[in-house]
């Protein structure tokens, strides 16, 4: 249970985050989002997300003082909004409610990453990974097992007494259920690296098949559950890292207690395919990522992976609405192929704030490079500045950039 210390601490950082969520400015921010997500933008929207926040507590702003762990979760949560709000808010909401997680229990496909890590640094949480091979035959097959998904629905009332007590006056506690991340491909690099599946792609095409087979089957059983249980989370304020609102979801016949795979957001992704041909991408991951995403109302597709040379490929994809553009694709043939059909969801390089002199100039140059080119193709434009490993412990940085960016969008 809290102690009077933790309930204290977090009551005043829920206090501010409140005051800072019911700014006119935030219902604004919202229906920017809505209208560039209905392709019919006012402008270009911007946000940064995934930074590293073990080099941003220079100023003690982000230390945590609370000693339940549970409190420590909330606390770290509402310093992270509020450090953000403060030093590089871009585009970002700030909601009037606590997202708290439903105790849902996930059975999994039954395969365990077997794997050597080593640590890149002390503090950033980063590892690298060397995972082994654990398909190698069609008799490995039979490892692939169907999730189960179980409610816990003492533990998430227990939750939710805590949380009451936290919040209750200031924030809302949202009981919130699962928000699928139903790649294919990020766990089959790690049940076999990604190198060996590559191979196996051309090697041993129907193991592959029957893998991700097996994977998009369980995947659809795992969905049923969820929406036969009321399992699934409600409306989305972020996909991906970007603004989720829009005016097309949820789907007629809502109902809160139990929302739908239709009422939601979803997002597919195939990083490790970078390499391979639009004809395997087709085969592997379209054709098979189709089944799930035709079951969601929207879909945000791609993130690292370039997909400018995909394009007749992602649009076989049903319900797409953004498309990543990542650091690593033509920028001219992307926004050609895309157009107005799709939000243009460009990925800067966060390498530009890892650098050993920060330029702001560069930044500067690269945004406006990215947004003459959706100008000239008419394409609806939001700039996602995420995977940021390091700032070199320089967190101005990520204000400088932010500046920069809405410089250049508004200017």
């Amino acid at each position: 249970m809290p102690t009077k210390e933790d309930i204290a601490i977090i009551r005043e950082l829920a206090a501010r985050v409140a005051d800072i969520a019911a700014l006119p400015v935030q219902e604004e921010k919202r229906a920017l989002w809505r209208r560039l997500n209905a392709l019919h933008p006012a402008r270009p929207m911007v946000m940064m997300d995934q930074v590293c926040w073990n080099e941003l507590n220079t100023c003690e702003e982000l230390a945590l003082r609370c000693t339940a762990p549970e409190c420590r979760t909330y606390e770290d949560q509402l310093r992270r909004t509020l450090y953000q709000w403060d030093h590089f808010r871009v585009d970002m909401v700030v909601e009037p409610f606590v997202a708290i997680p439903k105790a849902i229990h996930n059975t999994g496909f039954g395969v365990d990453v077997q794997e050597e890590t080593v640590a890149t640094s002390s503090t950033d949480g980063i590892l690298g990974h060397k995972f082994f091979n654990q398909f190698t035959t069609e008799d490995d097959l039979r490892k692939i097992r169907t999730p189960r998904i179980t409610h816990d629905p003492a533990e998430t009332d227990r939750r939710m007494a805590v949380a009451h007590e936290l919040f209750d006056g200031l924030l809302e506690a949202r009981p919130t259920g699962m928000d699928p991340y139903l790649s294919l491909w990020d766990p089959i690099s790690t049940w076999m690296g990604v190198q060996n599946a590559l191979y196996t792609l051309v090697e041993q095409p129907d193991l592959m098949h029957g893998l991700v087979g097996r994977m998009t089957d369980g995947y659809m059983a795992m969905l049923d559950q969820l929406e036969e249980q009321g399992l699934l989370c409600g409306q989305q304020s972020l996909i991906h890292c970007t603004g989720a609102y829009t005016d097309e979801l949820p789907a007629p016949g809502y109902d809160p207690e139990r929302p739908r795979t239709k009422d939601l957001w979803m997002f597919g992704l195939a990083q490790m395919f970078s390499t391979v041909s639009p004809q395997m991408f087709k085969e592997f991951e379209v054709d098979y990522a189709s089944r799930i995403c035709a079951r969601f109302g929207l879909v945000y597709y791609g993130c690292c992976d370039p997909l400018d040379g995909k394009m007749n490929e992602v649009r076989m994809i049903p319900n797409v609405r953004k498309i990543s553009m990542s650091p690593w694709v033509n920028e001219e043939r992307g926004a050609e192929e895309i157009g107005r059909d799709y939000v243009y969801s460009r990925k800067p390089n966060p390498a530009l704030l890892a650098m050993s002199d920060f330029d702001p100039e560069l930044v500067r140059a690269d945004l406006r490079t990215t947004r003459k080119v959706c100008e000239k193709y008419n394409c609806p434009l939001e700039l996602i500045l995420k995977d940021i490993s390091t700032v070199r412990y320089q967190p101005e940085r990520l204000s400088q950039w932010a500046r920069v960016a809405m410089e250049v969008i508004e200017g």
